[in-house]
């Protein structure tokens, strides 16, 4: 069993337009530089052991601002937990995007499906922690990984059987969401906002 942390990357100019990234590359804004102190300093409260991330930059600027805070080196990028392909979404207003496709579930030309993100980040999730129980067997490891809201969604999504998160819930910028990944399993064990 491994402890996993999902942490959301901090605020972009982006994120603050309310305007949908997906695969391209915005760096965070002092915001979200913020928001990622804020996020090391809560999760400096507990014990963790290795710090990945998202290889697009939003992520990888957050994990370095945690990995620094918890003196941990930053792990290599894990390019299966980037944020979604929204295909013609992408760059689009949310309120855009929810008016010309109905909702995050939709069918949009170019884009992932919820269901595809939430496969690949969940397999990188399980190939996290079976690295973690080799290094460290029979010790359980507490793994941080910053992802994007996308993915944190997904995966959410999926390990609830579509119960979470509620319709219009917003997955903060540094908020984090605790899972168990076990060899069979992932289950969410608590969700939190780290602002």
């Amino acid at each position: 069993m491994t402890l996993l942390t999902l942490v959301r990357h901090g605020q972009t100019d982006w994120n603050l337009s309310r305007r949908i990234q997906g695969s391209t590359d915005i760096p965070l804004n002092d915001t979200g530089r913020a928001d990622a102190h804020a996020a090391a300093e809560r999760l400096a409260a507990g014990t963790h052991h290795a710090v990945y991330s998202s290889p697009l930059l939003r992520a990888r600027e957050t994990a370095q601002i945690i990995a620094d805070r918890l003196g941990l080196p930053l792990g290599e990028a894990v390019p299966d937990v980037r944020e979604r392909e929204f295909g013609e979404g992408e760059g689009m207003l949310v309120h855009d995007y929810i008016a010309a496709y109905g909702d995050w579930h939709a069918e949009v030309p170019g884009a992932e499906s919820l269901d595809a993100v939430g496969d690949r980040a969940i397999a990188a999730m399980h190939r996290i922690a079976r690295a973690s129980r080799r290094r460290t067997a029979p010790v359980a490891e507490s793994v941080i990984v910053v992802a994007h809201g996308g993915v944190i969604r997904a995966v959410i999504d999926h390990v609830s059987g579509g119960t979470l998160p509620r319709d219009g819930e917003v997955l903060a910028n540094g908020s984090a969401h605790r899972f168990e990944v076990s060899p069979r399993s992932v289950r969410l064990l608590e969700q939190f906002a780290l602002l």
